[in-house]
């Protein structure tokens, strides 16, 4: 990312340069493109800095959203500061064609064609980075300099591709066009990253397949009669809540119900290491519960349930906290 902000910012100045030598609205349509690249990175070097805070009283969940509230924030810059600025130069284009130099484009699509080069390379870096690196495609912060720098090469081709024909047929319109895709682009852009952004926001249950994994575990502990509910959300790239409804077998005092759940979350925890807060609601309630994604409560049960069960088990934070004892 330091790569790509630094990288952004010398070419957002020669793009700027540039553009304003030759008048040509897709150079300068590119030169907001940088501009706007380089103040999301900038979004996103914050968000890797806040999001590492540990837990405290106020956020005892921690700060994994952090990434993707500021992830949200870059996802706007793209399409206020780079699509809707790239529409603006494309009409004014078509509306006022004049002020473009043939020397000054030259002087453009040599800036470009560095551009390429400079973009180019950032971009192989952050791919590598993605499939070289475990849980990089889950990173927002890396998903967005990958977007950004793959929308930024194809970002330069457009507007070389505008400038060269509109020096060859002397229509503007060509120029005009390319802008109008660099903004379709960026606007496209923006909207990918902002929905992912918002399903994260909002709260994502674990992938499919870690949570049938989590549940075939509790399913085969043999205390565990019956997993009437599990619960699932994604906290940040490398934490997860885990709350699940089981009943257990009958006959069992309170104090082997308490040592039967410590064991079961630090088994959890210890196999999953990003479950990282793990609770256990002891009920009798029937397995026909509503599945993941739904809410309930131990309230649900019988009230002439006849035991005293114990629920809430707290989550693992490197004590045993006991159980506390209700009837459900």
């Amino acid at each position: 990312m330091l790569v790509a902000l630094a990288a952004n910012i010398v070419i957002a100045a020669a793009k700027a340069v540039g553009g304003l030598l030759s008048g040509s609205p897709a150079l300068l349509s590119e030169a907001a493109h940088s501009v706007a690249d380089s103040i999301n990175e900038l979004f996103l070097l914050t968000a890797l800095h806040r999001s590492r805070r540990p837990a405290d009283r106020r956020h005892p969940f921690g700060y994994g959203k952090e990434r993707y509230f500021w992830s949200l924030l870059a996802a706007v810059g793209i399409f206020v500061m780079g699509g809707c600025f790239s529409f603006y130069q494309g009409y004014h284009a078509l509306v006022d064609d004049k002020g473009e130099t043939p020397s000054g484009y030259t002087v453009g699509l040599i800036v470009l064609a560095v551009a390429l080069v400079a973009e180019g390379s950032s971009l192989l870096r952050a791919l590598h980075q993605l499939h070289g690196q475990k849980g990089s495609g889950e990173d927002p912060a890396v998903r967005t300099v990958v977007a950004e720098d793959s929308t930024a090469v194809l970002g330069v081709l457009l507007a070389m591709a505008g400038m060269v024909l509109h020096l060859i047929t002397g229509e503007v319109a060509w120029e005009a066009g390319a802008s109008f895709g660099i903004g379709l682009l960026l606007v496209y852009v923006a909207y990918r990253l902002g929905a992912e952004a918002r399903v994260r926001l909002v709260g994502e249950s674990v992938e499919p397949e870690l949570r049938g994994r989590i549940a075939a575990l509790l399913d085969a502990q043999p205390e565990i009669d019956n997993v009437a509910q599990l619960l699932t959300m994604r906290l940040g790239l490398d934490s997860a809540l885990i709350a699940a409804r089981i009943d257990l077998v009958p006959g069992l005092d309170s104090e082997e119900i308490e040592l039967i759940c410590v064991r079961i979350k630090r088994s959890v925890v210890r196999t999953w290491p990003e479950a990282d807060h793990v609770f256990l609601d002891i009920t009798e309630a029937p397995s026909e519960a509503p599945s993941d994604g739904s809410s309930a409560t131990s309230s649900d049960a019988p009230s002439d349930a006849p035991s005293q069960v114990p629920s809430n088990v707290a989550p693992e934070t490197g004590q045993d906290a006991a159980p506390t004892l209700r009837r459900t």
